[in-house]
Formats: C-alpha cells, structure tokens, sequence
C-alpha cells in the first residue's frame, strides 16, 4: 500500500491496493476478482494466513485485507460468471479489476445502429478516440462501494481517479453477488 493514503477510508485503500497490485503486472491482463476480509478478524480467526498474507505485525485494526480468487473462466461473460458466484459469511466484500475500451461522451453520437457485440466492440476498437482502461471496481455487504479508474495512457498512481460511483453497473453485478 505504498501509494495509499492514509486517510482513505478501508475500502478506498484496499482498491487503491488492487489497482497498485495489477497495475504492477501490466497492461493486457484478464480481469482478476478479489474478496475482501476484515483485516483484524483474518488475524484472530485465521493467524496462519495472516502471517502468510504479512499481516500480523501490521497495528492498523479497521482495515479490509484483499484475497485473489483463482482466475475467471475464459469464454464466459463477466455478467453471467458473477450470477454463480455466492461468498461465505466472512468475506466483508468483494472487488473486481477489469480493463475495458472506453469512448468520450462526444462519441455517443456516432456509434452505427444494429451492431452486435462483436462488431461494436471492434468498432470501439478502432475509433480514433478510444482510450484503454483499467477499473477495480468493490463493495461491502453493507453497501459500501468505491472504484479506482487508471487510463493506459496516464499509467501513473498519482492519476488514479477514485469515486463510490464511477462504475455503477459493475458494482450493481458485484453487490448481487452478496444477495441470497
């Protein structure tokens, strides 16, 4: 947590965490899900991950510890993968990091009729304005969310854009997750 502030709520550090975590791996990587524990509760439940996580000499007691869960299958659509999904009691939340293409707002307009997800996502591709983007997205049980938004083009953590509704759709599928 390096680059973290201090004075950020736990959620914002730990997503500011993720985006620090998968931006050292570089660009082009798949989308990679996260559950969130409550640090202090890791440490009295479950020692031997803490101190294989580092955790136990760390003095900070309201703080969420993120946990990457195995890789997402290829070939299924993140909306249909995150409807399996159900978290034990003990996961507090849960966080996705995922790159996308992105347009400005300007080219709405212009986006043909009629495509389908195939051809607009090569249209998207190859639009002169497109920008990459790398979003981790996490909410908490209790409804709690914050997202971090690194562009490829300002790959730099003093350019992370953070904000509880940056991403609303993929917080929505993310909070469905804790619904029973």
């Amino acid at each position: 947590m390096s680059n973290t502030p201090m004075a950020a709520s736990p959620l914002t550090r730990a997503v500011l965490e993720i985006d620090e975590y998968v931006s050292g791996l570089g660009w082009d990587q798949p989308a990679r899900l996260f559950a969130l524990v409550d640090t202090a509760r890791l440490r009295t439940q479950e020692p031997a991950l803490a101190a294989q996580l580092g955790l136990e000499a760390e003095s900070e007691s309201a703080g969420l510890t993120p946990i990457e869960q195995d890789e997402l299958p290829s070939g299924k659509p993140l909306d249909e993968f995150l409807g399996t999904i159900a978290w034990p009691d003990a996961v507090a939340g849960c966080a996705l990091s995922v790159e996308r293409m992105m347009l400005p707002p300007s080219a709405e307009a212009q986006v043909p009729q009629n495509l389908n997800e195939a051809k607009l996502a090569k249209w998207v591709a190859e639009h002169p304005e497109r920008q990459e983007v790398r979003m981790t997205v996490a909410v908490l049980r209790d409804g709690g969310r914050e997202s971090a938004l690194r562009l490829r083009e300002k790959d730099s953590a003093t350019d992370v854009l953070t904000g509880p509704d940056l991403v609303p759709g993929l917080a929505e599928a993310l909070a469905s997750t804790f619904e029973a």
